[in-house]
């Protein structure tokens, strides 16, 4: 007999609640350290390959239980291999059961609750919160059942789907192929379970830029974006605990038009619809056209038709739950006219919240609705255009996953509070990045975070483009908005074998973790659509080098474990791991083979046509990697979906098609002059302590500090694998906020060694946080030795209307580098051993690496900055 899931209680604690623990009204405290109540050999046997207990919902039940208790239903069978029975409106009359229901709905549940069978006040009344729970003669003729209930809908669903992952059904089983885990039997320890209530109210994703990827696949695989194809998102959605969902947008695109079953559907599941940032009142703007309006999208001119086309959408959806946009935009997802005022735009979000009291037939404020400060939009919040209280404040990053604004850490409560809406993909400058995953999970821990601690829990979606290829940060995004506590600085990189484990199996888990961590740091040194503009020093530091080392090692570390899996795991594994590893190595391979090209043709030497064959050899390759994804992936489940271009951009936009490098031939080979790296070593002098000046810099990551000073209540904490060349630190608390600078201020300390004295430049490397706060500057400390700190503002760059929204002047190189250097001059009254120290004053800044520039000799140039200075230890 094959036992089950061995591996889990690797990672997770089991823990078996007593009876007594069942009177315990915090579902927060039933929760704690409970996250797989499978066991290996014992507890109640719930299926097999020869026996499953059937599945009990009450008739009375809600559709969308009724309608995923099916596919729980067929969850059990595609790991035992033995379907159950789902029966509805009978009382149980087998010996083992499943019984499944909501509190209030479910007849089959309130018996249990009448008659004390089941105690469910941890969970009633409450937002989505479910209880697995065995007991004993539930019913006569039962000996014992597994119970899962739920406070609402949600909470059923989610209880049902949190078993079929435990059991070995991944959210991710459709969308990336991951292999149902085979198992004879399946067991549940006796206890009771929940994993609380959701700290985030809606957490839900946006599909946008949806061609040509998605839509490609979507149109011959479903017949485009109707109830087909939408079943797989709610469910996907369902599966990883969200509810929420903005629908595919591009014109001609439309939710609600496009199938009419689509809203109904998401309804029945409960899925709460949204539409996006510029999409009021439950309309699609590719709705905005004949025979629904006419006229501009305009309410100065054109306020009867918006007025009416706003109506049919609320009508429309007035019976469904919903979470309403409100606001304006321009035409399009464009920025607003300049004539627009903060009069005006409050002038329309009192129509549109008329229209909602109109059609719902009760106060606006009993309608959830979210207004979107997006790009221009918040400018005129922060001019002090009024939003009603009830309403939640959709703050906004800068489409590069950077946050732009969050309410101050003492703000007055607002009944609607704030959400955050996030990137993993965006269309837009500096350049489009839509084609890989390039997103890290340490920093959406990071910047959701700060949300978080500043408040911020009404909404967390996020735009993920295609959804594919945005699996794995996506579900790290739903896992951290159901409970933002769970995870730390201190744990984050186990999330890493958590998920690898969940998806493979335990035998590679950490193999297939720190492949999970190197690829999406690499691919986060600059997005694969901004490779063509030239980084990466040729002659300095042997840069360019050492990054394709790095790729091409990762890629022969992907395919080495690759040659090791079950068969069943190599589709999922070429999702996931193997597809955005050899494509970025591959693309960062042929831009360094053009540099290489005409840094030898300028020089006349025969190696530039070397590198020209290379080019055009690594082109082939990601036409070949492309046709692949389509063709054999999964027997070409996936044709159409990885259409999108990355090669060849001259503007933001994305090319057409994918254009090959420019390269140049040399006829007769007229020099041997090669790159060269050279850089003098230096020996480590005497006496000396820290890093070493060696080359005209000292140069070192932050978390290679001497020293720390860490006065109650605050910490330092090291962010593991977040940072272009190592790790990060920050300062917790943020809730602390805003400290005065004084020498015993929190500090990190760095002993140095400077080989003369005189004026030097302190380069502080940061993530290019933007200033999020309503309060002037964003401040840190800086002090050589025992001296005052010298306070210095990160924030000190002028706001400019840059991207139809106000962002740092030297943004798009920010966010493009994704570095921000902030330079301070001090001056060294003597050679020798010294100190730097590094202090907190404000919170949220995020500091990667230090470099230190000590001569009239300017550091050379490159994309890293020097690599890491001698130590003397």
């Amino acid at each position: 007999m094959r036992i089950l899931n061995k591996y889990l209680t690797l990672f997770i604690s089991i823990i078996i609640l007593t009876s007594s623990c069942k009177q315990e009204n915090n579902t927060d405290n039933l929760a704690n350290n409970i996250n797989t109540y499978i066991n290996e050999s014992q507890g109640l046997l719930i299926s097999s390959n020869t026996d499953s207990s059937p599945i009990y919902v009450s008739e009375s039940d809600f559709i969308g239980v009724k309608k995923i208790a099916k596919i729980f239903q067929e969850d059990i069978e595609r790991v035992t291999g033995k379907k159950p029975k789902l029966i509805t409106n009978k009382v149980p009359n087998h010996k083992k059961v499943i019984i499944v229901g909501t509190i209030g709905h479910s007849n089959l549940i309130d018996q249990l609750i009448k008659e004390k069978k089941i105690n469910v006040s941890p969970i009633k009344g409450k937002w989505e919160t479910f209880l697995i729970e065995t007991i004993q003669n539930p019913f006569e003729g039962v000996e014992e059942a597994l119970v899962i209930v739920g406070s609402d809908k949600r909470g059923t669903i989610y209880g049902m789907f949190d078993v079929s992952y435990e059991i070995g059904v991944s959210p991710l089983y459709f969308w990336a192929d991951i292999p149902v885990k085979k198992k004879e039997n399946i067991y549940i320890t006796r206890g009771s379970y929940s994993k609380g209530t959701p700290k985030v109210k809606y957490r839900g994703i946006f599909i946008n830029d949806e061609a040509p990827g998605l839509t490609g696949w979507a149109y011959p695989k479903f017949g485009g974006f109707n109830s087909k194809f939408y079943s797989h998102v709610f469910e996907l959605i369902l599966r990883m605990k969200g509810n929420y969902l903005w629908p595919a947008m591009w014109s001609p695109r439309a939710f609600y038009t496009d199938d009419p079953n689509n809203g109904k559907l998401a309804n029945e599941l409960g899925i709460v619809m949204g539409t996006s940032h510029h999409e009021p009142l439950a309309r699609a703007h590719a709705e905005w056209k004949a025979p629904y309006a006419k006229g501009d999208w305009n309410f100065k001119t054109n306020p009867k038709e918006l007025t009416k086309f706003w109506t049919t959408g609320m009508e429309r959806a007035k019976d469904w739950e919903s979470l309403i946009t409100i606001g304006m935009r321009g035409d399009g997802d464009e920025a607003m006219s300049e004539e627009t005022s903060t009069e005006l735009l409050e002038k329309v979000v009192n129509e549109q919240r008329k229209i909602i009291a109109n059609v719902t037939g009760k106060p606006a404020e009993e309608t959830p609705q979210m207004w979107a400060l997006y790009k221009e939009v918040q400018d005129y919040y922060d001019k002090g255009m009024q939003v009603p209280d009830d309403v939640t404040l959709l703050l906004c990053d800068d489409n590069w996953g950077n946050l732009r604004k969050l309410p101050a850490l003492d703000a007055k409560p607002r009944e609607g509070g704030y959400g955050i809406y996030y990137h993993f993909d965006y269309v837009g400058g500096p350049r489009n990045y839509k084609w890989i995953n390039t997103t890290q999970i340490e920093r959406v821990w990071e910047q959701m975070n700060l949300a978080y601690e500043h408040n911020v829990d009404k909404i967390w979606i996020v735009n993920v483009g295609d959804i594919k290829p945005t699996e794995f940060p996506l579900e790290f995004f739903m896992d951290f908005a159901w409970n933002p506590n769970n995870w730390t600085a201190d744990n984050l990189q186990h999330y890493y074998v958590e998920w690898a484990t969940k998806q493979f199996g335990k035998e590679y888990a950490f193999e297939i973790a720190d492949l999970l961590k190197k690829y999406t740091k690499y691919n986060a040194h600059r997005k694969p659509e901004l490779l063509n503009i030239p980084k990466y020093s040729l002659t300095n530091f042997n840069e360019a080098d050492k990054l394709l080392a790095n790729f091409k090692g990762l890629e022969k570390q992907t395919l080495a474990l690759k040659a090791k899996l079950p068969k069943e795991y190599l589709d999922a594994y070429y999702h996931l791991v193997e597809h955005p590893v050899v494509g970025a190595a591959t693309l960062n391979e042929l831009y360094i083979a053009a540099e290489k090209n005409k840094f030898y043709a300028k020089q006349n030497n025969i190696k530039a046509n070397e590198y020209a064959k290379k080019v055009k050899e690594l082109f082939i390759k990601d036409s070949l990697i492309t046709e692949f994804y389509h063709k054999e992936l999964a027997n070409g489940k996936w044709n159409g979906i990885m259409a999108q271009t990355h090669i060849g951009y001259t503007y933001w936009n994305s090319p057409k098609q994918n254009n090959i490098p420019e390269t140049f031939l040399v006829d007769v080979d007229k020099t041997t002059k090669e790159i060269k790296n050279e850089e003098k070593v230096v020996d480590i002098p005497k006496g000396a302590k820290g890093f070493i000046e060696n080359n005209n810099y000292i140069s070192f990551d932050a978390d290679k500090f001497t020293n720390k000073t860490e006065p109650s209540p605050f910490q330092w904490k090291v962010v593991e694998n977040l940072g272009k060349t190592g790790a990060s630190v920050i300062s917790l608390p943020i809730k602390e906020g805003r400290v005065s600078l004084t020498e015993n201020s929190p500090k990190l300390s760095y002993d140095v060694h400077f080989k003369n004295k005189g004026n030097i430049k302190v380069h502080t490397y940061f993530s290019p946080t933007i200033n999020y706060s309503t309060r002037e500057g964003m401040y840190f400390g800086l002090s050589l030795n025992d001296k005052k700190p010298t306070q210095v503002n990160y924030d000190s760059d002028p706001l400019i209307f840059n991207y139809n929204g106000k962002v740092p002047s030297n943004w798009h190189n920010n966010v493009g580098d994704n570095i921000k250097i902030i330079t301070t001059e001090f001056n060294i009254d003597k050679a020798g051993n010294h100190t730097l120290n590094y202090y907190r004053v404000d919170e949220g800044l995020v500091l990667q690496k230090i470099v230190i520039e000590t001569g009239k000799k300017d550091i050379p140039k490159s994309y890293f900055g020097p690599p890491q200075s001698p130590n003397s230890k």
